[in-house]
């Protein structure tokens, strides 16, 4: 017999485990041996005493099981408990080591045996034969009257009294080995789940990290498209229009293409600034590196509010009329949401020269409200055919990073012709 194995199992054990029980077998089968020797020289049970090779087997058939109590829990208890019995019936003079066999191989069953069905019915049957062994050695005791002196005068008759200690010993003793096993069992299994919780712990700050890398990766590449998409538009319109005029007008073509350089300056500048403040948040930079962190979606404190004007002049600076009003009184805004107007701004300018035509008239405002500050920006649609073609990058990019803001962002036409993007961004 042993423990089956279920969802979880504390068996098989490994090989620091059977050497430490063979181990404490050879220690209790030398201290039976010793106490058998020493037993038998006091005189225990007189001439009734059992032959040397009997009580050298009985010291073998309680302690050798022992050795195998966490291979085979179940079968050790059950070879335990009939050597027990074996070592009274046959007079073999041993009363002390032989408790301390039988109650390890009732913990053992109660601590190890993952079949919690089996070890119960194994554990009860075994301490229900004792008890029944017990109550009979009892009822034979009463029918020997000489057994114990009669006092007559005694509150409590000596026979029932020796009786009712024994029964109390045995239930103290088996209750013990129970309770023990029990425990044991039970913190084993909260150190399994509280090893399940660590590793299921551990594995979710796996994928957070993992998912903050992504979400890093995610960042980088929205701020690469804001950066190149609006400087790259800027420079193919400006290129394009030097192209048409070189031949007629080489001192329109000259400003463009100067407008031209001064974007691609201004792209690499950007660039440059955003690598390196990517560069100086990377873990290990120094002991500040966790409160300098840029937060997911905040830019460099240099693209604000304030910025955005530079786009609309960049804006008429290509040949697309643009105008640019401020609506209420100016005040300080949080970092993140000036980076986020400023972004909102650029990547719905970039639109308009990308794919509203030459034409089109690009009207942007900021608004400053009471608790927030309302970026919008519209194109009238007169810019001939436009360009619907593109990848909604720079969308999914925008109505990103006004969530991020706690902000909402209405992007699409407008009835009268045109397209609209209006972002509100909460200050508070």
């Amino acid at each position: 017999m042993g423990a089956t194995t279920g969802e979880w199992s504390r068996l098989p054990v490994g090989r620091t485990e059977l050497r430490q029980d063979a181990v404490l077998a050879g220690s209790l089968a030398l201290g039976m041996a010793t106490t058998v020797t020493l037993y038998g020289a006091s005189g225990a049970y007189d001439d009734d005493q059992a032959a040397w090779w009997v009580s050298a087997l009985m010291v073998l058939a309680n302690t050798v099981p022992i050795a195998f109590r966490r291979r085979w829990p179940m079968s050790v208890l059950v070879v335990v408990a009939l050597a027990f019995v074996g070592t009274a019936l046959l007079h073999v003079p041993e009363l002390f080591v032989v408790n301390f066999t039988l109650f390890i191989a009732i913990y053992t069953v109660g601590a190890w045996c993952s079949d919690r069905v089996r070890a119960e019915a194994v554990r009860w049957v075994v301490i229900g034969g004792m008890f029944a062994w017990l109550f009979l050695a009892i009822v034979f005791g009463w029918a020997v009257p000489t057994s114990l002196p009669n006092d007559g005068d005694a509150v409590i008759p000596p026979y029932i009294a020796y009786s009712l200690l024994n029964v109390l010993i045995n239930v103290v003793y088996f209750g013990a080995a129970w309770y023990a096993g029990n425990r044991a069992w039970s913190a084993a299994v909260a150190r399994h789940e509280l090893d399940l919780r660590t590793a299921e712990l551990t594995a979710e700050r796996e994928r957070s990290a993992a998912q903050a890398i992504t979400l890093e990766r995610v960042r980088i590449a929205r701020e690469l498209h804001d950066v190149v998409a609006h400087h790259v538009a800027l420079m193919g319109v400006q290129a394009g229009a030097a192209r048409r005029v070189l031949g007629r007008d080489p001192e329109q073509a000259a400003t463009s293409l100067s407008v031209v350089e001064d974007s691609a300056r201004t792209a690499v500048e950007e660039l440059r600034r955003m690598l390196g403040t990517l560069r100086s948040h990377e873990p290990g930079d120094g002991p500040d590196d966790d409160a300098a962190r840029t937060p997911v979606g905040a830019a460099p404190s240099t693209e604000g509010i304030s910025r955005i004007a530079e786009v609309v002049e960049a804006a008429r600076t290509a040949g697309h009329p643009a105008d640019w009003s401020v609506v209420g009184e100016e005040r300080p805004v949080p970092p993140t949401v000036a980076a986020v107007a400023f972004r909102v701004a650029q990547e719905a300018v970039t639109n308009v020269l990308k794919h509203a035509g030459n034409g089109a008239r690009t009207d942007v405002r900021l608004r400053y409200l009471a608790d927030a500050v309302e970026v919008e920006v519209t194109d009238d649609g007169r810019g001939g055919a436009q360009d619907t073609t593109g990848s909604s990058l720079g969308h999914v990019g925008m109505r990103e990073r006004v969530a991020a803001v706690g902000g909402t962002v209405e992007i699409g036409p407008r009835a009268r012709g045109g397209y609209l993007v209006r972002a509100w961004l909460p200050t508070t």
